[in-house]
């Protein structure tokens, strides 16, 4: 019964296999044709364009945090009123000012060229206060200028509140805007040439030399690429403005909010390799909308997650104690003899002490604490790695505590 059957079953088992696989292909070729899946990248938005069209875009009006992609504009400012050779001195304020990747001092001066790499190339905050203070005096009345500057190029969903990108209430930029920025840099050649560069050796005036490395690595996988700015802060995500030429078009792209910085370059190359085919095809532009409140950033597992977090709190716990000891030291070298006594019973109770404040009080014995007295404390032999304390020579025990006259701890004292 089950050899006439299964013959019977052939023809329509063929059949279903042929019908999945044309659908399987027309919904492939849907998709090539049609708009793409948010998914295909995951910034929360993106933009890339010819000239002043728009080849294809995702969330390209959503306005974001700009990150160091800001100090392209305050590139252009700088050398809308300064030349190349200007000496610009570093402040204080400029000198104070975090960067990860270089350390400026105080009194440094650099001609604005040298500084521009340091700006673009390693993303430098300190270079992007020392040119606001350069060009206006004050960093309020640079920002000003750049508000100036980005309205004229037609960035109108643009702010600024500072000339460097880093967090501030107030500060916006959108994909679409952050392309016109990057399009509009292109006309100074300093800056072209700087964000094109891959490696370089500034020096300062007074001598010291940087070696730079281009925060951009699609400039080291993609011949192309004219140049580009990234930035990164945790509101804004990892960023990117670039440009790339192909024959006879030059495209410049933006993406905000990215992740991962790993992501950042694959959507980069996608966004990049999109406005291609697009440009080539002579096809429609691709401009989609995603809601933004649904994307999560992407995170890693991590490993062991109790014990790291028992670990932080054991740190945090210690460095409380230490202060608290330190601190209790300072208040029993300024207080009274009352004072004193009741401090030290209070933060005498733990067996072990700070090393620095037991280096604070092997310094010097308060005047006024002079009734002490010593106790005899016996020789013996730690177990682990048969070390001794409190021995002499010859292994007997030495008096090296001591104690107030109602026997609180005070200070031991090591050697003598």
């Amino acid at each position: 019964m089950k050899r006439c059957f299964l013959p019977k079953l052939r023809p329509y088992v063929f059949l279903s296999m042929v019908m999945c696989v044309v659908l399987l292909s027309a919904n492939s070729f849907a998709k090539a044709a049609g708009e793409p899946s948010p998914r295909e990248i995951t910034a929360r938005s993106a933009v890339i364009m010819d000239g002043d069209k728009i080849l294809y875009a995702k969330n390209p009006d959503f306005k974001q945090p700009p990150a160091s992609t800001t100090k392209l504009i305050t590139a252009m400012v700088v050398l809308d009123h300064m030349k190349p050779n200007d000496i610009v001195s570093i402040s204080g304020d400029a000198a104070r000012l975090h960067s990860p990747h270089v350390v400026l001092r105080e009194g440094e001066r650099f001609y604005v060229k040298d500084l521009l790499s340091l700006l673009l190339m390693k993303s430098v905050n300190g270079a992007a206060l020392a040119f606001a203070e350069a060009v206006s005096g004050e960093e309020r009345d640079f920002v000003v200028l750049m508000n100036e500057k980005a309205r004229s190029i037609g960035a109108m969903n643009t702010r600024f509140i500072n000339a460097h990108g880093l967090p501030g209430e107030g500060q916006y930029i959108t994909a679409y805007d952050l392309a016109t920025i990057m399009k509009k840099s292109l006309d100074y050649s300093l800056i072209k040439e700087t964000i094109n560069t891959k490696t370089k050796t500034v020096e300062s005036i007074d001598g010291r030399a940087f070696v730079l490395s281009n925060t951009n690595k699609l400039l080291w996988s993609d011949g192309d690429l004219v140049g580009g700015k990234t930035g990164f802060t945790n509101a804004a995500r990892h960023c990117l403005a670039f440009a790339a030429e192909k024959g006879e078009n030059t495209l410049v792209a933006a993406l905000l909010g990215d992740g991962r910085r790993a992501d950042l370059w694959r959507d980069a190359k996608f966004v990049l390799s999109k406005g291609y085919n697009i440009c080539e095809s002579h096809s429609r532009p691709v401009i989609y909308y995603s809601s933004i409140a649904d994307e999560k950033v992407p995170t890693r597992p991590v490993r062991h997650t109790k014990w790291k977090k028992h670990k932080s709190k054991k740190r945090k716990y210690g460095r409380e104690n230490r202060v608290e000891t330190i601190a209790a030291l300072d208040e029993v070298m300024e207080g009274g003899d009352t004072h004193y006594q009741d401090t030290m019973a209070k933060h005498s109770k733990g067996k072990k002490k700070s090393k620095k404040f037991r280096a604070q009080a092997n310094n010097r014995v308060p005047e006024k604490y002079t009734q002490y007295k010593t106790r005899n404390v016996p020789c013996r032999t730690v177990s682990r790695g048969g070390k001794s304390r409190n021995c002499t020579a010859d292994g007997s025990s030495i008096s090296n505590v001591i104690f107030l006259a109602d026997n609180s701890y005070y200070k031991e004292i090591i050697g003598g």
